[in-house]
């Protein structure tokens, strides 16, 4: 399956979550990519948008390879991981700090003053407008069941054929993926249009008023 833009795979995602609505869900847009995806599953749900915002706390010896994650206000550790790493909890802080000043940012710009939905005892729905190593969409999952989500359902067009949303334990409970074909490279090689989405389409599609 080839999707024409990201609208468009919101539209098909959306018809394979049509189950999720007697849930009264709320749907949750990772930036940038992720959110016009996610506006159309909102629309088709008829459920609230939002977005979320998260950081990886990475490794100090390695960026991409998460001991943790920050959003809305909640942190996430691998315990197991940072002390396998040998990291320390000075070097945690100064990941933290750095990466607290980032989200700070993005939060900032997207939000505008106006405060996140409120996740506690809900069926949240985590959409992306794709999968790459799933560092990302794992840790939104994270902080999503943090702030209290009862149900997490992560949601993407597609994703590489090894990714599997089962060995992160509890943190996903269902994982609903349209595509994942065998000789996956990149996430825009299945997309016809596959043009960054800026910060002002993000403001569009949140129903804020863009700068």
């Amino acid at each position: 399956m080839l999707f024409r833009d990201r609208a468009d795979a919101g539209n098909k995602l959306a018809a394979k979550l049509k189950h999720l609505t007697p849930e009264n869900p709320i749907v949750l847009g990772l930036p940038r990519g992720g959110v016009p995806v996610a506006a159309q599953v909102a629309k088709a749900l008829d459920a609230p948008l939002d977005v979320i915002v998260v950081r990886k706390l990475g490794a100090p010896s390695n960026r991409e390879f998460a001991m943790g994650a920050i959003g809305d206000g909640v942190e996430v550790l691998n315990d197991a991981t940072i002390r396998s790493l040998g990291v320390t909890a000075e070097q945690v802080q100064q990941v933290r700090i750095r990466e607290q000043k980032e989200l700070t940012r993005r939060l900032e710009r997207y939000r505008a003053g106006r405060p996140p939905l409120q996740l506690r005892g809900r069926t949240a729905v985590v959409v992306d407008d794709g999968i790459a190593t799933g560092a990302t969409a794992m840790a939104a999952c994270a902080v999503v069941r943090a702030l209290g989500a009862a149900r997490v359902v992560l949601a993407v067009p597609v994703a590489p054929p090894n990714f599997d949303a089962g060995d992160t334990g509890d943190t996903v409970d269902e994982f609903i993926c349209l595509e994942r074909p065998a000789h996956f490279m990149a996430i825009g090689q299945w997309y016809t249009d596959f043009t960054q989405t800026t910060d002002d389409e993000v403001l569009r599609c949140l129903g804020e008023p863009s700068a």
